[in-house]
């Protein structure tokens, strides 16, 4: 298991997600990466075009945490992050962008 993902993406089949406002597990094609914005470290986990639902959901908490997989292994466990953005990518894949609470 990862400490932090890095510049490096990680990819996975399965990520659970506990939101402040819901719990979800969402399967498919799912990234999680560390990007550097203006200075500051982030984590986006992308998750695939799914239900409009998953971004209200999102919008609406504040933190979440997530927990990503490959098949049965576990790839990386996020500490509480605190959610900085979500937004489409053209392909219609969700990105939750967070950073440490």
């Amino acid at each position: 298991m990862t400490d932090f993902p890095g510049p490096i993406p990680m990819h996975g089949d399965r990520v659970e997600i506990f939101a402040d406002t819901f719990v979800a597990t969402v399967t498919g094609k799912i990234t999680s990466r560390g990007v550097l914005v203006d200075g500051n470290g982030f984590v986006e986990l992308v998750l695939p075009d799914g239900d409009p639902q998953q971004r209200r959901d999102l919008e609406r908490s504040t933190r979440y945490q997530y927990r990503l997989y490959d098949g049965r292994v576990l790839l990386y466990s996020s500490p509480d992050l605190k959610l900085r953005d979500t937004r489409r990518e053209d392909d219609g894949a969700l990105v939750v962008a967070g950073s440490p609470a």
